[in-house]
């Protein structure tokens, strides 16, 4: 089936996913007892494209395709949406999603009249079953409609996004082909706007949190805090001063075990309590589940409950709430911070090029330093780029992302495409290793298309052929010649493309030690049955 359209949404209460039965379009005269018939741009097109406007979407990401043209029709006549046309679902799928983000994917399907029929068609598995789609769906979305009739397509479509709105989770629709541009009573009025209520904490739960926290705290010598990425699916980032900014007076680094920022890693765990706002552990993050960490030291603060250390979790508390409430109470204590000080030594810089000698990626990664502005923003692609990229100091405002959990090669050009899009006011850094680029490097041409002023680094080692001969070059001296290029006023705001070509053993340390150990947890032997 044609994949319509994939926006991204930034609470309704969820309703339990059903899918209608089959049925007919309903004719004008099924309006009944003589009523004026709608008006015909009463749609459930046009009632689609208005309601995501109303809820905040800007663009949509659309694959074209047969099942979809009239829907498309629809989202494109809609002032307040932009459709940007992706080569492909799986780009489409990058650039509009974030990891537990609410995504509304609507899909093109069979015509009304085919569904509980025995007919084969197109762009199904060649069985006049076509749920398969719906089922694919299930396990990994938190609602799913199939729209087949205009009788209840209204309320189909509107519980499909409330739901997506409620969950942070990804919403597929399937709407049969015929009925986007067919009037209807239920679409004579603009939709009535959401109550988009939010979620409240328990406040007897929130206290019992807060003061369990607190005796936890207090007890302990050199507590640390570690900020994780669900700070942001919570929306609790100023309540964790700012998730965590590299410019507060008392950042240590990035921890991620043994690959961690210098230093950051000893102290953390070393210390006798810490608390992890929005984590998430996993074979990636934990290098192989190779944390030197205690369970029995840690509060857990995850977006909706809080667990402190291996007793209570307190569940129907907000994050953002206990984190401001936290706040107000907790006693400061620098003694994490003062070990940290004696033993730290700065990064050594590694050493310039010198005329005519080949570029290394540690002195790219010094040039892509001194861009980044508070107007930029810094996409990792899955690979050395994380590690990398992780050494970067973002100035105030530099947006930050890569992709942790899932770790998909490719996730960065759609995913480039999608930022770029949604923070027009930032200039866009991305750094994609060769390999990677090969899986989704169609869509730099909707890039192009819709004027974005990105800087690609292309990082190109060849990584994905067999046997390779890397020559020599580029040179240091080209490569400042580019970013000079890049960041000039002709090209400011233009999409710039610099290719950066390395010797396929120049890898970051961090890459070595991180790849070994995943590598041995992947590969442990069954456990004896």
């Amino acid at each position: 089936m044609d994949t319509s359209g994939i926006v991204s949404l930034d609470g309704h209460r969820p309703a339990a996913n059903g899918v209608p039965g089959s049925g007919s379009i309903m004719s004008s005269s099924s309006t009944g007892g003589g009523a004026p018939p709608p008006p015909p741009n009463a749609t459930l097109g046009r009632h689609l494209a208005r309601r995501l406007v109303q809820v905040g979407v800007s663009d949509v990401f659309a694959v074209p395709g047969d099942f979809n043209l009239t829907l498309l029709d629809h989202l494109i006549a809609e002032p307040g949406l932009r459709v940007v046309g992706c080569c492909n679902e799986l780009n489409a799928g990058y650039a509009a999603d974030g990891e537990n983000l609410p995504v509304v994917c609507v899909v093109g399907g069979p015509n009304s009249n085919d569904y509980g029929t025995n007919r084969i068609l197109h762009h199904t598995i060649g069985l006049p079953d076509f749920s398969q789609e719906l089922r694919c769906f299930q396990p990994v979305t938190c609602h799913q409609a199939v729209v087949n009739n205009l009788e209840d397509a209204h309320e189909q479509m509107d519980r499909a996004i409330s739901t997506a709105l409620s969950s942070g989770r990804a919403s597929p629709s399937t709407s049969a082909c015929n009925l986007p541009g067919l009037p209807h009573p239920t679409f004579a009025t603009d939709p009535v706007p959401y109550l988009l209520a939010p979620r409240p904490s328990n406040l007897m739960g929130l206290e019992a949190a807060v003061e369990s926290t607190l005796a936890f705290l207090d007890k302990a010598v050199k507590p640390v805090m570690v900020a994780g990425p669900k700070l942001r699916v919570a929306k609790a980032g100023d309540a964790f001063v700012g998730q965590g900014p590299e410019t507060l007076p008392r950042f240590l680094g990035t921890y991620w075990g043994a690959v961690s920022t210098a230093f950051c890693a000893e102290i953390v765990e070393s210390a006798d309590a810490y608390l992890f706002a929005g984590p998430i552990f996993n074979d990636y993050s934990s290098v192989g589940y190779s944390f030197l960490l205690n369970k029995d030291k840690a509060v857990v603060v995850q977006p909706d409950r809080v667990t402190v250390g291996s007793g209570p979790t307190f569940g129907c508390v907000m994050m953002k709430d206990f984190l401001a409430a936290l706040a107000k109470r907790v006693r400061a204590n620098t003694t994490a911070y003062d070990n940290y000080r004696r033993i730290f030594v700065p990064d050594g810089q590694p050493p310039e090029c010198q005329p005519g000698e080949p570029l290394h990626v540690n002195v790219l990664f010094k040039h892509i330093q001194r861009m980044l502005t508070g107007d930029s923003a810094v996409i990792a692609e899955t690979g050395d780029s994380w590690f990398n990229c992780q050494k970067l100091r973002l100035p105030q405002g530099c947006g930050y992302e890569f992709q942790m959990q899932y770790g998909s090669i490719g996730w960065s050009v759609g995913a480039l495409l999608g930022y770029a899009q949604g923070a027009p006011d930032k200039r866009v850094v991305a750094c994609i290793g060769d390999g990677s680029f090969q899986v989704t490097a169609q869509d730099v041409s909707t890039m192009l298309r819709c004027d974005q002023r990105s800087i690609i680094f292309l990082i190109n080692n060849g990584g994905y052929t067999i046997e390779v001969e890397i020559h020599d070059g580029p040179y240091n001296e080209e490569l400042t010649a580019a970013i000079a290029t890049a960041t000039g006023d002709h090209k400011k705001d233009s999409l710039c493309f610099i290719e950066v070509v390395a010797h396929k053993d120049d890898t970051s340390k961090e890459l070595l030690e991180w790849g070994s150990r995943v590598s041995a947890a992947n590969s442990r032997p069954p456990n004896p049955q």
